[in-house]
């Protein structure tokens, strides 16, 4: 965003806190920074002296580092390193983190902590939501000459008729438009009503695509609440390590507190935002509702506190503070289809560091002699 000049259209506001969830509805608090282990009151002495040396350690960058962590492990694997699944059996983890990487995300992490003035956490969110991050990309593109036509849908792709290949698509106005590359959502699917051989052919290739580059699932969930899930803060991270729900959860579950201070609900309202990795549906069904009920009480638990001692007798009954709540299982897939392009589908993690990654990937693929967004430097003319 910063090589680009788009961050010049987005403000952000830092999370406060990163916490670990248990099924029991309670929340114990991430020591993710030299001050925090110090201030924290549930590690013995011996273990913050090992967790203080282990994250000057990090600071430093250096792997290769062996120390006895204990059950403080997935405190760093879950809540700092943002790993997956589970780490500590072989045989179930999908995706063991190499040390490498491990002490890599735990030094971003660490660097993260404490980096702008009156920002506790390591994350920071958009104001007004992650529309925003797209409209500051469109607006910056603007700027440099691109175009873009609203309420403007493509109704069908143009193919070759003696290569089959494409060459454009066709707008609903009627307008073709022509191109030599063609960037499409991962959702994407070609009309039914295209009649052409051409296009036939090209309906299958994309299921076959589509099936060869599916890569697994994740699962969902919005949340609506009038009541916080810790009273004294409003944006915070809460992570529900595996086997913190029941004993056959093998991914971790990141849920995502927003307050209206954000602006992306009314204030006094708060928006949860949860997910998890999974191969199945009904797999990430059991993975969202052990997490929704995890919320819940959560949820009860705060609004029975939050209720004067001295109500009458013939008061109403408590209201739970869940107001709405909805869940979805999103397919995830990338790839390419001789000219045309497929953006990464939009992942289960909080940062945006894997779809930042593959979307670099493509554009090499598109340009392969350009640079990625190259540093600009501003003059009072471009401004």
């Amino acid at each position: 965003m910063l090589k680009s000049g788009s961050s010049q259209y987005v403000e952000f506001k830092s999370i406060d806190a990163s916490f670990m969830g248990d099924g029991d509805g309670k929340l114990s608090s991430v020591p993710d920074s030299r001050a925090a282990i110090f201030k924290d009151k549930t590690l013995g002495l011996m273990e913050k002296n090992q967790l203080m040396r282990f994250f000057k350690l990090v600071q430093g960058h250096l792997s290769g580092n062996e120390i006895a962590l204990s059950r403080l492990n997935r405190w760093f694997y879950t809540a700092i390193a943002m790993a997956d699944y589970d780490q500590e059996t072989a045989e179930v983890s999908k995706d063991v983190l190499k040390t490498k990487d491990g002490i890599n995300r735990l030094a971003l992490y660490s660097s993260s902590v404490g980096r702008f003035q009156n920002a506790l956490g390591a994350l920071i969110y958009p104001i007004y939501g992650q529309g925003e991050l797209p409209q500051a990309f469109c607006r910056r593109a603007a700027v440099k000459g691109c175009l873009y036509v609203l309420r403007m849908p493509v109704i069908s792709l143009l193919m070759d008729k003696d290569s089959g290949s494409y060459k454009g698509v066709k707008l609903a106005s009627g307008q073709d438009i022509f191109s030599h590359k063609l960037v499409l959502n991962p959702s994407f699917t070609v009309p039914r009503s295209l009649a052409s051989s051409q296009c036939e052919q090209l309906q299958e290739s994309f299921q076959v695509f589509s099936l060869a580059d599916d890569k697994g699932k994740v699962a969902r969930g919005i949340c609506i609440s009038r009541i916080s899930l810790k009273p004294d803060l409003a944006n915070f991270v809460v992570i529900y390590p595996p086997r913190s729900l029941f004993p056959e959860q093998v991914a971790s579950i990141q849920v995502l507190q927003l307050g209206g201070n954000l602006a992306v609900c009314p204030p006094g309202m708060f928006v949860l935002y949860f997910s998890a990795l999974c191969d199945e549906v009904n797999q990430g069904k059991k993975l969202l509702h052990a997490a929704l009920n995890a919320l819940q009480k959560l949820l009860v638990t705060e609004s029975a506190e939050n209720s004067s001692t001295s109500q009458r007798e013939d008061a109403e009954e408590i209201k739970p503070g869940l107001l709405w709540s909805a869940l979805y299982i999103q397919d995830l897939s990338v790839g390419q289809f001789g000219s045309i392009s497929f953006t990464p589908s939009p992942d289960g993690n909080l940062s945006y560091n894997d779809l930042l990654d593959e979307t670099e990937k493509l554009f090499e693929k598109i340009y392969p002699n350009e640079e990625f967004f190259p540093e600009t430097r501003f003059t009072r003319e471009s401004q």
